[in-house]
């Protein structure tokens, strides 16, 4: 058995620093702690194969695009054998103020769209999330906002805060219920 742990964001360098890819920014931070022993480009996302407390832990960049993040999710979930319980995916909010974060175990999409298609691929609301601030928007259109560069103070306020919770990838392999990770942290 394995635990997914997937990062959305956008492919490309154009996208690196952008609000969108919070998710991306989480995933480096968490391969930075916890390393990993092979890489695959497979089921079009990116896959980094770790071994934390003796588990299986799948650390993936999806390379679909936000919209169709989904895609790679189910692919990988399918080929995998994953359960929907053993997976989180570590994604940008708007309605969160800079590098808050909120663990949630069930919830609509909110208006996020790769949230939307992962939900249309599952089948389901009910999975693990960790929701990464990034802001409201202010003036801007949301998709502007989203699509809009951090300053590198604003990336590394994300950035430590996913150090400091970095941890919750331990008790997530160690313990199936999100309600004792969101206790902990949110």
């Amino acid at each position: 058995m394995a635990k997914l742990i997937v990062g959305l964001g956008n492919p490309g360098s154009n996208y690196l620093q952008t609000r969108h890819n919070a998710g991306f920014i989480a995933i480096d931070v968490l391969l930075e702690k916890y390393g990993f022993q092979k890489k695959t480009e497979d089921f079009k996302a990116e896959i980094y194969f770790s071994n934390i407390k003796g588990e299986k832990v799948l650390f993936v960049k999806p390379q679909t695009f936000m919209n169709l993040s989904g895609e790679a999710v189910i692919s990988i979930m399918n080929y995998y054998k994953i359960e929907v319980k053993d997976f989180i995916v570590l994604y940008d909010d708007k309605d969160l103020e800079l590098s808050k974060v909120r663990f949630r175990d069930n919830g609509s999409a909110g208006g996020h769209n790769g949230i939307k298609n992962i939900i249309s691929h599952l089948k389901t609301e009910n999975f693990n999330r960790l929701k990464i601030g990034i802001g409201a928007p202010g003036q801007y259109k949301i998709v502007d906002w989203v699509l809009s560069k951090m300053s590198s103070e604003e990336i590394d306020l994300i950035k430590e805060k996913i150090i400091k919770i970095a941890s919750f990838v331990e008790d997530f392999i160690l313990d199936e219920n999100l309600k004792k990770i969101m206790n902990k942290f949110n």
